[in-house]
């Protein structure tokens, strides 16, 4: 299995507007492509939320494959479509990580 994890900092004055959209449109989205088969959204403790809450989130893929399908046909897309919504309100970064044991 493998995951596509993305680590989210949020602008506090969109922070509920844009977990809202998050919850309801981006992710129902990303889950359409078929490249994902569950996901997993949290909030972070312990880190400074002077400016706004970090999130992560996790997409599983069965295999790579799914995986590099998503990246090379919709993850342009959907990167661009949260800029276009949120612009620099939302700064992330993600990674792809390899289950070993569950």
């Amino acid at each position: 299995m493998i995951i596509y994890h993305t680590t989210l900092k949020v602008d506090k004055a969109i922070a509920e507007e844009w977990l809202q959209w998050f919850v309801k449109e981006q992710v129902p989205a990303i889950l359409a492509t078929t490249c994902f088969t569950a996901y997993t959204l949290v909030r972070l403790l312990e880190v400074d939320d002077t400016e706004g809450p970090t999130y992560a989130v996790q997409f599983r893929a069965s295999d790579l494959a799914a995986y590099t399908k998503y990246s090379n046909e919709f993850e342009g897309y959907f990167n661009q479509a949260s800029y276009n919504k949120w612009g620099e309100g939302v700064v992330d970064f993600s990674t792809i990580m390899e289950v070993i044991q569950e």
